[in-house]
């Protein structure tokens, strides 16, 4: 009922961005110039602007921090998952809270943390975050098909005690990045970040680890990828829509207990859909459909085989 209520509340407020339009109308901002520019920032940024966007993403990212702090230092005081507790409940209202600061520094003020930093460090923040997931259920889920996942155990025990702290500031910075601009691909992008805050907010709960909830979270970025890419008139949004569906249809799907005809019909419909797609577009540029689970999977054996040296490396010096 939480979880149903909470969604229902992020849509509510997600929508509620809408409102902002005309405000936002009489902003003018700078001509596109290419990738690694990002469009909704203030031509010139006021001290306000600047400290407003830095001085509330902090304030978030030390009260997000801080509620995973205290929830892990005192986890014998949470072992009943079956209930809500007093840190879900400051949660839950703490991302309330902060929903409604940005909206009023969008508002006021406008500018986000993209005034400063690269475009590109917000889309790698999430893109590591996911990376992480796929590693942490790994053992559980496999990799592929349901296979070669056994050798993440090593590493799932560091990353379940850690993992949180990173996943805080990946969300955080993302959701104080971009203003609560009114496109559909920031509409989405805000939903979907309000969403990945629930998950955190719902620690050590049945919610938290809930498979569906879960897979739900990860699969979810392909909606707002392939959205991104129509809106902005990317020709390659079948790279975003195959990419990511082609990483439910690999590992994601094989840690729901799906039988194995369900999971035959899922990857049938999803050579279908590659057949009917690139017949049309040209099969020259089939290659789309590998680029982004070719990068997942070589960056889950990089960072996780870095872990694992890691892991045995400090087991060894305490053995020693």
């Amino acid at each position: 009922m939480a979880l149903a209520a909470s969604v229902l509340a992020a849509a509510v407020v997600t929508l509620s961005i809408l409102l902002l339009g005309p405000r936002l109308s009489q902003i003018e901002l700078l001509p596109d110039q290419g990738a690694a520019w990002y469009y909704w920032k203030l031509p010139e940024p006021t001290f306000w602007s600047r400290a407003t966007a830095w001085g509330f993403y902090l304030s978030h990212q030390v009260f997000f921090w801080g509620l995973i702090w205290w929830a892990t230092r005192n986890r014998d005081k949470l072992r009943d998952r079956g209930r809500m507790h007093a840190v879900n409940w400051i949660g839950l209202f703490g991302t309330a809270f902060f929903a409604g600061l940005h909206y009023l520094q969008t508002a006021v003020w406008y500018d986000g943390l993209a005034q400063d930093t690269s475009v590109f460090s917000s889309q790698l923040s999430v893109i590591f975050l996911l990376i992480i997931v796929l590693m942490i259920e790994a053992p559980r889920r496999g990799l592929f098909f349901g296979y070669a996942g056994g050798w993440l155990a090593g590493v799932r025990g560091v990353l379940i005690r850690y993992h949180g702290y990173y996943f805080a500031w990946a969300v955080t910075y993302t959701y104080w990045f971009h203003p609560m601009e009114t496109t559909w691909g920031h509409l989405l992008g805000f939903f979907y970040t309000f969403l990945l805050m629930l998950q955190g907010a719902f620690v050590f709960t049945r919610v938290h680890t809930n498979k569906w909830w879960t897979t739900t979270l990860e699969v979810s970025v392909l909606v707002h990828g392939v959205t991104v890419a129509l809106v902005a008139g990317q020709e390659f949004w079948p790279m975003f829509f195959f990419g990511f569906a082609g990483m439910f249809v690999v590992t994601q799907m094989h840690g729901l207990g799906l039988s194995r005809l369900v999971r035959g019909v899922i990857l049938a419909a999803y050579v279908a859909g590659i057949y009917v797609v690139y017949t049309d577009r040209g099969w020259a540029n089939v290659n789309e459909v590998i680029r982004i689970p070719f990068i997942d999977y070589v960056l889950v054996g990089l960072l996780g085989g870095l872990i694992l040296l890691g892991v045995r490396y400090t087991r060894k010096r305490r053995a020693a």
